[in-house]
């Protein structure tokens, strides 16, 4: 994909095929670091108002002013909603703020970590290390390669599953489409739970519902929750979850008052009300 994003006058302006007629212009203080890996291109800058921001290929990944409403929503949804993770596996996200939030439940005993990019890890523990203190927990076991590739020698094998993919462009673009999800509910056990990057539904309606149809499909529970992130396209974006079991829109393990106190977006309340979806949304997954 021909990347037109690009910094003028001071102001970095996120332009993408994906959104078009439409751009997030942040202003930048400085560039603290560009470079092309083996798979994108890479940039991270210091904003005015919204601290570091990660770049990849043009594409907004996370700035440290709102980060946390995305990486707790994706990680404790599922996490919350399983009577008992002991196994997860997060594919994508080598920031690994997802990783920070699993970190929190003392019952996961196994953490598996998978990203194509070595370098954004590399560039996230440099830069972002907010963020990055995921990957120093002891259960953490990181594999660098192809989510897709890996996904597919593991069977029966985890509790959770999240997918903190970029957008369907580039490196993330096969984990949009169906055999991955088949892929995604081979490798889980009885009563496994799945939590996929499921875009904006203003921006993305095809896309979106084509996630919500491949895990309808597949998946005995499945249900579509949203996340407010004002530096995400349309300040929004979804997660697409499938379980084999357990109902996913209420939580069904107690929050302890520690973790809560540890947390800036998630609650058992803001848990349920992120399935309450606007009635354009309700109508369009009901059609499918």
């Amino acid at each position: 994909m021909k990347n037109y994003s690009k910094i003028k006058n001071g102001w970095f302006s996120e332009i993408c095929p994906m959104w078009p007629g439409i751009a997030l212009s942040l202003e930048i203080e400085e560039v603290l670091y560009s470079n092309k890996s083996k798979f994108q291109q890479i940039d991270l800058y210091q904003t005015r108002n919204h601290g570091k921001m990660l770049v990849l290929d043009g594409i907004i990944q996370l700035t440290q002013s709102d980060e946390f409403a995305y990486q707790e929503m994706l990680a404790h949804v599922p996490l919350f909603a399983h009577p008992n993770p002991e196994n997860v596996l997060v594919i994508g996200g080598g920031d690994g703020g997802v990783l920070r939030e699993i970190a929190r439940h003392a019952c996961v005993k196994t953490i598996d970590f998978c990203e194509i990019d070595e370098e954004v890890i590399k560039v996230s523990k440099e830069f972002l290390p907010d963020m990055a203190c995921g990957f120093d927990d002891p259960r953490v076991r990181v594999h660098i390669g192809d989510g897709n590739a890996y996904l597919r020698e593991q069977k029966n094998k985890y509790d959770v599953i999240i997918v903190d993919s970029s957008d369907p462009i580039g490196p993330g673009e096969a984990l949009f489409e169906r055999p991955f999800y088949e892929n995604l509910k081979a490798a889980l056990r009885q009563n496994g739970i799945i939590a996929t990057q499921g875009e904006s539904f203003f921006m993305h309606k095809e896309c979106v519902a084509n996630l919500v149809k491949i895990t309808k499909e597949l998946f005995e529970v499945q249900a579509y929750s949203y996340i407010l992130v004002p530096t995400y396209p349309g300040g929004n974006i979804g997660i697409c979850l499938g379980s084999l079991g357990p109902q996913l829109k209420t939580p069904c393990r107690t929050m302890s008052d520690a973790i809560q106190k540890q947390l800036n977006y998630y609650t058992p309340k803001i848990h349920e009300a992120s399935f309450v979806l606007p009635y354009f949304a309700q109508k369009m997954f009901e059609t499918l």
